[in-house]
């Protein structure tokens, strides 16, 4: 299986996608920057599944499951801005709520599963997820507290799952939504 990662989207961003009527819609991009406020999508390439997760009230769900196409700026994107008050991807206005005005902001084109809100991490699962860091080395989340997120501090980034991980939440996505 290639690898697959996990980035946090934040509530601003849930809001944005809800107030803008994308629920249940595909997105067609999602956006990788070079500051704190929008993960850097290090080490993803065409191929690679991305989990977007939300935590709300404590409650870890997955919003979409993007498969990576590309990172390079196509025509799709609108014309690169001329000047800092230029948008920087105006042809993909509808989806800029996913951090296309972020530091540094670049492109990535992916192939999406529909936008929901519908679909919880279970306790036990939460529980067992793991990532591992380019040396090999794994962690689990910290701060699960009954199946619960306490705190969405070890979420917040973007970080590549073990395999066993990625194929839960496969499972997971794969039992309640159609696949991208």
């Amino acid at each position: 299986m290639p690898d697959a990662f996990t980035v946090l989207w934040t509530h601003d961003t849930c809001r944005a996608l809800r107030r803008a009527g994308r629920v249940g819609e595909r997105p067609p991009v999602a956006f990788s920057g070079i500051h704190s406020s929008l993960p850097a999508w290090l080490g993803a390439r065409a191929g690679v599944e991305v989990y977007a997760l939300h935590v709300n009230r404590c409650v870890v769900h997955v919003v979409s499951r993007m498969r990576v196409l590309d990172m390079e700026r196509r025509e799709c994107c609108g014309t690169a801005p001329a000047t800092w008050q230029d948008p920087a991807f105006p042809g993909h206005n509808d989806w800029s709520m996913l951090g296309a005005n972020g530091c540094g902001a670049a492109a990535v084109h992916v192939d999406a599963t529909p936008v929901c809100f519908e679909m919880p991490i279970p306790g036990d699962l939460l529980a067992r997820l793991a990532w591992r860091n380019r040396r090999g080395r794994t962690r689990g989340l910290k701060y699960v507290v009954d199946g619960r997120l306490e705190r969405s501090v070890s979420l917040q980034g973007f970080y590549r799952l073990t395999s066993e991980s990625a194929d839960d939440l496969a499972k997971l996505v794969g039992n309640n939504i159609s696949s991208p």
